[in-house]
């Protein structure tokens, strides 16, 4: 039999897991990451983990086949280059390459936020779909477009950076250096903000009793949870957030028109205290309305499987190639 080894890189760890080649998950293992370690010190790493997770499932590491992996940055997915990864410092680098020459393995690498939309759209939430578009609402937005089984990545695979469109012209100032992009306004981290400038506005807030009166203590579920409680300047921060997020998103149907929309973070725990305005918010704002082409917009499935998942079909898909 042989196997395929998906890892979903990050600046503190990677994860990998081992599949059949049919894509039945075998097992998964965790290492950690450093950016001191270097470019070559961190393919080393990721050389023993993939040793590792065929020794720990009793499988001849002479049957895998082939290694994909999701990492942060600007990556060139054809040519298997890093063109950038700010946070390791990483420039141009030849990945697929010299992870081949550790492994003696084929290696396929894409961009992680890519290859964990990849992984919804093939083995998750919007497996049934031939289009959708995954957001990752985090400290930033992330997130990919797959139609038709393929990601939709732009020349030498730089598009696709959802959280860097422009909602408030001249507004926030961005990591990017510009204003008003998606990600200042619709991340969970654009959330807290949001939530704890309605408490400073409103010290009756039970959203204080959710925070145990401390400021720092605001996180992404602070307004939800005080929503529930009939908190009625909880519901206004959630009506504003949604406003926001559904910008984005009617921004991205009316440009793709997807069949689903999926949402994966924290903030999508929320279900339908989130999705039931959301999607009303979105339909408000698309140019065709969802009761003429419809549109899903459902959470995602796999957690932090997804980029595992991605990275397997990457590296399947690569191989059928």
């Amino acid at each position: 039999m042989e196997y395929i080894i998906g890892i979903d890189l990050g600046g503190m760890s990677a994860k990998g897991a081992l599949f059949t080649k049919d894509g039945e998950l075998l097992g998964t293992s965790r290492i950690k990451t450093n950016k001191e370690d270097g470019f070559e010190g961190t393919l080393r790493n990721l050389a023993e983990l993939s040793k590792t997770l065929a020794e720990r499932q009793g499988v001849s590491y002479a049957d895998v086949v082939a290694i994909g992996v999701g990492s942060p940055g600007v990556v060139d997915s054809k040519a298997g280059v890093v063109l950038r990864w700010t946070n390791f410092g990483w420039d141009t680098v030849p990945f697929a390459e010299r992870l081949s020459q550790f492994t003696k393995k084929q290696v396929f690498v894409a961009n992680d936020a890519n290859v964990a939309a990849l992984g919804e759209a093939k083995f998750g939430a919007t497996a049934q779909y031939q289009s959708s578009i995954l957001l990752t609402i985090g400290t930033g937005i992330g997130g990919g477009m797959v139609f038709d089984g393929k990601l939709i990545e732009g020349y030498k695979s730089a598009g696709a950076e959802l959280g860097h469109i422009t909602i408030r012209e001249g507004g926030l100032t961005c990591s990017c250096g510009r204003k008003g992009c998606y990600e200042k306004y619709a991340s969970a981290t654009a959330l807290i903000s949001q939530t704890r400038h309605a408490m400073v506005e409103d010290l009756e807030s039970k959203m204080w009793w959710i925070a145990e009166g401390k400021i720092e203590n605001v996180d992404g579920r602070t307004a939800f949870e005080a929503a529930k409680l009939g908190d009625k300047t909880a519901k206004k921060v959630i009506e504003q957030y949604v406003g926001y997020l559904s910008e984005g998103i009617a921004d991205f149907v009316n440009i793709f028109r997807p069949e689903a929309i999926v949402l994966g973070g924290g903030v999508a725990n929320e279900g339908e205290a989130l999705f039931e305005p959301l999607r009303k918010a979105v339909d408000e704002r698309t140019y065709i309305a969802m009761d003429i082409v419809p549109l899903k917009i459902v959470g995602a499935k796999l957690g932090n499987l997804a980029g595992v998942y991605g990275a397997y079909a990457i590296a399947s898909d690569g191989l059928e190639g």
